[in-house]
């Protein structure tokens, strides 16, 4: 038996990231500017690993998640968390240049 591709890190964290919004697939994809008639599917493809969002939706996709696209990276999680909560710390925790 074959065994089953691992479902790229980004699939992973954009499914959480939906569940913890409580939004359903169909509405994310809108939030983030999919067509209505296509954005469950494409939404739903992309969580399953299926195909990767260009980086373009995938910056929209954050937004509307309220989320760094750094976030949908990080192979471990304890760093997804970290990188969640710098951006939400805002510019006064970034060091001055």
């Amino acid at each position: 038996m074959a065994e089953q591709a691992q479902i790229p890190v980004y699939s992973r964290r954009l499914r959480e990231a939906r569940e913890r919004r409580g939004l359903s697939q169909r509405d994310l994809g809108i939030e983030a500017g999919l067509d209505a008639f296509v954005a469950s599917s494409r939404i739903n493809r992309y969580e399953r690993g299926v195909h990767q969002p260009k980086f373009e939706l995938i910056a929209r996709l954050a937004r509307a998640l309220g989320l760094p696209v750094a976030y949908f990276f990080a192979e471990d999680d304890e760093l997804a968390r970290l990188i969640v909560e710098f951006s939400r710390a805002g510019d006064r925790a970034r060091p001055a240049p």
